[in-house]
């Protein structure tokens, strides 16, 4: 299986739904709730897209020129930017059109808004927020401490969660009373990509398109396949499209501010 042949066939069909269910309900009039009109949602979509490109791709690069992940030449175009296939960068964009278009579809059925918030209560919040953010501070550094202190089988570990997950810090520390009211939308938006990702993933390295490094892994295996940090990666890059286009879309709401501010 080609690396395009595994995006034809676990993204490309997705998407073609995504994209017929998306203009169904454009229709039939349906549209988002009212607390996620901030940003019009493709914008918020697009916006990710580059976001995911930017910041995936220097981590990318590293993690190939290092041996942490690497291709079978004869199942790659050959075409490469830096170290990385091209097939790479366009999983980027598909990936996040995916998780995207599937929240949005979500999000006009799938909605929680218990209105307004005081002065005091939006205060509080704002304290929540850092202690979300603090508490997501310290897995990070528990992650990325064992690679810090030579031990190689955590190299891939601390790579994906010293790299991914600070954005993920920001998002909690701007906005986790809005994601908090949003988790029944951001679980849902959020599961189900990952572990269908994950599954796929798990295809393709048996399949042997792409191979993770054994000894810069734990050697933790899903199914005898998959390793555990390729399940957290899916995780973790889910996470930030679902947890950004939620705050995006949020924006206009008073609850979605400076930590610091209270009124």
């Amino acid at each position: 299986m080609t690396y395009f042949d595994f995006l034809l066939r676990f993204i490309g069909i997705p998407l073609v739904i995504l994209a017929g269910l998306t203009w169904w309900d454009a229709r039939r009039g349906r549209k988002l709730p009212p607390e996620l009109r901030g940003m019009t949602p493709r914008w918020a979509l697009l916006a990710h897209v580059a976001a995911a490109v930017i910041w995936t791709t220097p981590w990318d690069n590293y993690l190939v020129a290092t041996g942490v992940w690497y291709y079978n030449p004869a199942l790659v175009t050959g075409v490469t930017l830096g170290w990385v296939p091209i097939e790479e960068y366009t999983f980027f964009v598909v990936q996040t059109l995916m998780t995207g278009m599937w929240l949005l579809w979500l999000a006009r059925r799938v909605t929680r808004d218990e209105g307004r918030r005081t002065k005091d209560e939006r205060a509080r919040l704002s304290q929540r927020n850092l202690i979300a953010g603090a508490a997501a501070g310290g897995i990070w550094l528990a992650c990325i401490l064992p690679a810090l202190l030579g031990w190689r089988p955590g190299t891939y570990l601390a790579l994906e969660v010293g790299w991914l997950l600070p954005p993920i810090i920001l998002q909690l520390v701007v906005g986790a009373d809005v994601l908090w009211r949003q988790r029944r939308l951001a679980a849902w938006a959020l599961v189900p990509p990952a572990v269908y990702l994950s599954a796929a993933d798990s295809l393709a390295i048996r399949a042997g398109t792409w191979t993770i490094a054994p000894d810069q892994t734990t050697g933790l295996l899903l199914g005898g396949v998959l390793p555990v940090e390729e399940a957290l990666f899916f995780l973790l890059t889910n996470t930030l499209i679902v947890f950004g286009m939620i705050l995006m879309l949020s924006l206009d709401r008073r609850e979605l501010r400076s930590p610091i501010r209270t009124r």
